[in-house]
């Protein structure tokens, strides 16, 4: 009776033993070490998004003012800058020196004439006809001259204000004609960016705004909004805004660049960007439970605005929230993981 006893109680103690160990292996394992980071509330600057031109802020046309004469010298070329009434170009001007002083000589002659009939005036030598008529004589001589000294001004071709050539079809030899363009010229070296906005997008912009630009070579360029277009375009039905590019940057004139207006500052709750998971076409996160276990749960969330690396969550998160930020791949719905800080010591 008594080994009965002892047998029933020895196997009894084995039975809970090997309950505890079927115990201890269905405790749930792990399925990954990851990262974490909280959802917070930050001021972020509301944007637009933009394309457009890159343009001379005004280009300057020079053409020629007189007729007949060849270009002996061209002194600038594409791309020089140059300086309000530096010369660009001469035209020959030896008929036009001389035409000068032959209308120079007559006029001398004609006011010494009209000089020497007001003189007689009251002699009576001469009628009041005759004295009007020297002094007319005088007059259109002078005129003469004064035309042919314009001309002869023309024959030296100098740069309306600052700036830098940007075209040029002036060559030496070439006979001149009132209106013949002879270079192209970016006024001040102003460029600026004409941006493309939809009526609603031009209806939030304002004068002063700041714009950031994106170049074609990837490098960036500043430039301040100056003048909204007063009206929209008939066929694409965008209007312009018109930005004043700093200068410093790599922008030229004919680039297309993309622009991105800051409007304001508002709150915006946001998590690292390498948190979301994109699946079937949608972004999901996963927040991470903070019960005795890290079980972490998939949620559906919309994104919003980006910047340096963090994206906007417009909806499916709270301030506060525990999300998981590496190793969220290679996650599931309902997994529990392991969490660790950036030295990788488990929490």
């Amino acid at each position: 009776m008594i080994g009965f006893a002892i047998f029933f109680w020895r196997g009894h103690q084995a039975e809970n033993g090997d309950g505890k160990k079927q115990a201890v292996t269905q405790q749930p394992a792990a399925a990954l070490t990851v990262k974490t980071a909280t959802a917070k509330t930050d001021e972020w600057p509301l944007t637009l998004q933009a394309s457009g031109s890159i343009t001379a802020w005004q280009e300057g046309i020079i053409g020629s003012e007189i007729s007949g004469q060849r270009i002996v010298e061209v002194l600038v070329n594409v791309g020089d800058e140059v300086k309000k009434g530096q010369v660009l170009a001469r035209y020959n001007a030896d008929t036009l020196k001389a035409e000068q002083a032959e209308l120079l000589a007559m006029w001398k002659q004609a006011e010494s004439d009209r000089k020497r009939a007001a003189s007689l005036k009251d002699s009576g030598a001469l009628s009041d006809q005759e004295i009007e008529n020297y002094a007319n004589q005088a007059a259109i001589a002078k005129a003469r001259l004064d035309s042919k000294n314009l001309q002869l001004g023309y024959a030296t071709v100098v740069a309306p204000d600052d700036g830098t050539i940007s075209q040029r079809t002036a060559t030496v030899g070439a006979i001149g004609a009132p209106g013949n363009e002879l270079f192209r010229m970016i006024i001040k070296n102003r460029l600026e960016w004409r941006g493309e906005l939809s009526a609603e997008q031009l209806a939030q912009v304002k004068i002063d705004q700041l714009v950031e630009l994106t170049l074609p070579d990837q490098s960036s360029a500043k430039a301040t909004i100056r003048q909204l277009a007063p009206s929209l375009d008939p066929q694409s039905r965008l209007g312009l805004v018109y930005a004043d590019i700093e200068p410093g940057s790599h922008a030229q004139p004919g680039m297309y660049a993309s622009g991105i207006i800051a409007m304001q500052v508002d709150k915006a709750l946001n998590i690292p960007a390498v948190s979301i998971i994109i699946r079937d076409g949608r972004s999901y996160v996963f927040t991470v439970s903070t019960g005795t276990t890290s079980k972490v749960l998939q949620k559906l969330v919309t994104t919003g605005r980006h910047q340096d690396g963090d994206v906007e969550i417009k909806v499916g998160l709270t301030e506060g929230e525990r999300i998981v930020t590496q190793g969220a791949g290679f996650l599931n719905d309902g997994d529990i993981v392991r969490i660790t800080d950036d030295a990788g010591v488990a929490k």
